[in-house]
Protein backbone atom coordinates (compact mmCIF):
# COMPACT_ATOMS: atom_id res chain seq x y z
CA UNK A 1 0.00 0.00 0.00
CA UNK A 2 1.30 3.45 -0.96
CA UNK A 3 0.07 6.81 0.27
CA UNK A 4 -0.16 8.17 -3.27
CA UNK A 5 -2.56 5.42 -4.30
CA UNK A 6 -5.08 5.75 -1.46
CA UNK A 7 -8.68 6.27 -2.60
CA UNK A 8 -12.01 6.45 -0.79
CA UNK A 9 -14.07 3.27 -0.84
CA UNK A 10 -16.26 2.91 -3.93
CA UNK A 11 -19.69 4.44 -3.31
CA UNK A 12 -18.64 6.40 -0.23
CA UNK A 13 -18.29 9.74 -2.05
CA UNK A 14 -21.24 11.47 -3.72
CA UNK A 15 -21.38 14.46 -6.03
CA UNK A 16 -23.16 17.53 -4.62
CA UNK A 17 -26.81 17.72 -5.77
CA UNK A 18 -27.02 20.69 -8.19
CA UNK A 19 -30.58 21.91 -7.72
CA UNK A 20 -32.16 24.57 -9.93
CA UNK A 21 -29.96 23.85 -12.95
CA UNK A 22 -32.51 23.06 -15.65
CA UNK A 23 -35.00 20.29 -16.40
CA UNK A 24 -32.31 17.77 -17.33
CA UNK A 25 -31.09 17.61 -13.74
CA UNK A 26 -34.47 16.48 -12.41
CA UNK A 27 -34.30 19.33 -9.86
CA UNK A 28 -34.93 22.32 -12.13
CA UNK A 29 -37.53 25.13 -12.00
CA UNK A 30 -38.55 25.11 -8.29
CA UNK A 31 -35.36 23.29 -7.21
CA UNK A 32 -37.32 20.66 -5.20
CA UNK A 33 -38.85 23.35 -2.94
CA UNK A 34 -42.43 22.76 -4.10
CA UNK A 35 -44.51 25.64 -5.47
CA UNK A 36 -45.26 28.81 -3.49
CA UNK A 37 -45.02 29.47 0.23
CA UNK A 38 -42.71 30.51 3.03
CA UNK A 39 -40.39 27.50 2.68
CA UNK A 40 -39.85 28.12 -1.04
CA UNK A 41 -38.38 31.60 -0.56
CA UNK A 42 -34.66 32.31 -0.34
CA UNK A 43 -33.37 33.24 3.08
CA UNK A 44 -35.99 31.13 4.84
CA UNK A 45 -34.98 29.87 8.26
CA UNK A 46 -37.48 28.87 10.92
CA UNK A 47 -36.84 29.97 14.50
CA UNK A 48 -36.73 27.35 17.26
CA UNK A 49 -40.18 26.52 18.61
CA UNK A 50 -42.08 28.09 15.68
CA UNK A 51 -45.23 26.10 14.91
CA UNK A 52 -46.51 27.81 11.77
CA UNK A 53 -48.32 30.61 13.57
CA UNK A 54 -50.32 28.54 16.05
CA UNK A 55 -49.66 29.16 19.75
CA UNK A 56 -46.38 27.37 20.46
CA UNK A 57 -46.20 24.61 23.06
CA UNK A 58 -43.90 26.63 25.31
CA UNK A 59 -46.58 29.36 25.55
CA UNK A 60 -49.53 26.94 25.89
CA UNK A 61 -48.16 25.35 29.06
CA UNK A 62 -48.53 27.22 32.38
CA UNK A 63 -45.57 28.61 34.30
CA UNK A 64 -44.67 26.84 37.54
CA UNK A 65 -42.49 27.62 40.52
CA UNK A 66 -40.15 30.51 41.17
CA UNK A 67 -36.47 31.26 41.71
CA UNK A 68 -35.52 32.06 45.29
CA UNK A 69 -33.21 35.08 45.07
CA UNK A 70 -32.02 34.54 48.65
CA UNK A 71 -30.85 30.93 48.09
CA UNK A 72 -27.30 30.23 49.24
CA UNK A 73 -25.00 28.15 47.01
CA UNK A 74 -22.59 26.00 48.99
CA UNK A 75 -19.46 24.46 47.52
CA UNK A 76 -19.40 20.76 48.39
CA UNK A 77 -16.15 19.45 49.87
CA UNK A 78 -15.88 15.80 50.88
CA UNK A 79 -13.75 14.48 53.73
CA UNK A 80 -11.70 12.52 51.15
CA UNK A 81 -10.73 15.88 49.54
CA UNK A 82 -9.19 17.02 52.85
CA UNK A 83 -6.81 14.03 52.89
CA UNK A 84 -4.33 15.87 50.60
CA UNK A 85 -3.44 18.41 53.32
CA UNK A 86 -0.60 17.93 55.80
CA UNK A 87 -1.46 16.91 59.35
CA UNK A 88 -2.15 19.92 61.60
CA UNK A 89 -3.11 22.20 58.70
CA UNK A 90 -5.94 24.72 58.93
CA UNK A 91 -8.43 24.58 56.05
CA UNK A 92 -10.82 27.46 55.33
CA UNK A 93 -12.07 29.68 52.49
CA UNK A 94 -8.69 31.40 52.32
CA UNK A 95 -6.96 28.25 51.10
CA UNK A 96 -7.34 28.99 47.38
CA UNK A 97 -4.35 26.99 46.16
CA UNK A 98 -6.03 23.88 47.51
CA UNK A 99 -8.37 23.89 44.52
CA UNK A 100 -11.28 22.77 46.68
CA UNK A 101 -13.67 25.56 45.71
CA UNK A 102 -14.25 26.70 42.15
CA UNK A 103 -16.44 29.59 41.02
CA UNK A 104 -18.59 32.01 42.97
CA UNK A 105 -20.17 30.40 46.04
CA UNK A 106 -21.74 31.63 49.28
CA UNK A 107 -20.01 29.13 51.53
CA UNK A 108 -18.44 25.72 52.02
CA UNK A 109 -20.23 22.58 53.18
CA UNK A 110 -18.17 19.57 54.26
CA UNK A 111 -19.72 16.15 53.62
CA UNK A 112 -18.60 12.79 55.02
CA UNK A 113 -17.79 10.86 51.84
CA UNK A 114 -14.44 9.06 52.10
CA UNK A 115 -11.96 8.52 54.94
CA UNK A 116 -9.79 10.97 56.91
CA UNK A 117 -6.71 9.88 58.81
CA UNK A 118 -5.05 13.24 59.62
CA UNK A 119 -5.62 15.75 62.39
CA UNK A 120 -6.94 18.93 60.73
CA UNK A 121 -8.60 22.18 61.76
CA UNK A 122 -11.50 22.73 59.34
CA UNK A 123 -13.34 26.06 59.14
CA UNK A 124 -16.50 25.85 57.02
CA UNK A 125 -20.03 27.24 56.91
CA UNK A 126 -21.74 23.86 57.33
CA UNK A 127 -20.82 20.28 58.26
CA UNK A 128 -22.80 17.10 57.82
CA UNK A 129 -23.07 14.93 60.95
CA UNK A 130 -20.89 12.18 59.42
CA UNK A 131 -18.20 14.67 58.35
CA UNK A 132 -18.04 16.22 61.82
CA UNK A 133 -17.79 12.75 63.35
CA UNK A 134 -14.91 11.70 61.04
CA UNK A 135 -12.89 14.91 61.51
CA UNK A 136 -13.21 14.72 65.30
CA UNK A 137 -12.44 10.96 65.31
CA UNK A 138 -9.15 11.76 63.50
CA UNK A 139 -8.29 14.25 66.29
CA UNK A 140 -9.22 17.38 64.34
CA UNK A 141 -11.66 20.18 65.06
CA UNK A 142 -14.66 21.60 63.18
CA UNK A 143 -15.42 25.30 63.42
CA UNK A 144 -18.53 26.77 61.81
CA UNK A 145 -18.15 30.17 60.14
CA UNK A 146 -21.13 32.53 60.10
Amino acid sequence: MELGKLKPKKGSKHAKKRVGRGPGSGHGKTASRGEKGQKSRSGYSQRVGFEGGQMPLVRRLPKRGFTNIFKKEYAIVNVSDLERFDAGATIDEGTPKAGLVKGQVDGIKVLGDGKLSKKLVVNAHKFSASAKKQIEAAGGTCQEIQ
